[in-house]
């Protein structure tokens, strides 16, 4: 959150590598103005076991992200302790404007942190966890991964193998073709 405005800050620019779009910043996250930032969320755990950070980030770090390639945005800019608390419409309504600045910022990849957040930017289900085949959003290529949430329980092997195939797809993708 912006402390001046007390609008919540997108950690978003044209360059990165990857960007991951969540649904919408939990309750913690809102009050402290860091993305991620509940306990039990295992981002930035995830990223780090993966390769994609050098060394475990705290949620007070998220501003760095960038420094690694990587950008945060959420579908919606409102608070709640559920993702689910919010309605279908309001998830719709951000899409355009959403997929706008996605198209403009042009990371090489776009990574969907839960599978409705999927849903909601494509309006259909993910064909596999990890990369979509075939699929892009402008230039960036699609990747699906199961939220992090501490809420979202019993992923922890497949959570981890996306965000490897993630980590390893960039690493290629720097290198060229």
């Amino acid at each position: 959150m912006d402390g001046e405005t007390g609008a919540w800050t997108e950690i978003l620019r044209p360059g990165l590598a990857i960007v991951f779009v969540g649904y919408n910043p939990s309750l913690p996250a809102w009050r402290t103005g860091h993305y991620y930032a509940n306990p039990g969320n295992r981002f930035y755990r995830l990223l780090h076991d993966s390769g994609l950070t050098p060394h475990l980030l705290t949620p007070a770090e998220d501003r760095s992200l960038p420094d690694f390639g990587i950008g945060l945005v959420d579908l919606v800019a409102e608070p709640s302790a559920r993702a689910d608390q919010l309605t279908p419409a309001q998830y719709r309504a951000a899409v355009p404007a959403l997929r706008a600045k996605l198209e403009a910022a042009a990371p090489k990849a776009v990574c969907c942190n839960g599978i409705g957040v999927f849903r909601h930017l494509f309006g259909a289900q993910p064909t596999r966890l990890g990369l979509q085949p075939g699929l892009t959003l402008g230039r960036s290529a699609v990747f699906v991964v199961p939220s992090t949430s501490g809420l979202v329980n019993g992923r922890s092997a497949e959570r981890l193998a996306a965000f490897q195939e993630l980590a390893v797809w960039l690493r290629k993708a720097a290198h060229g073709p």
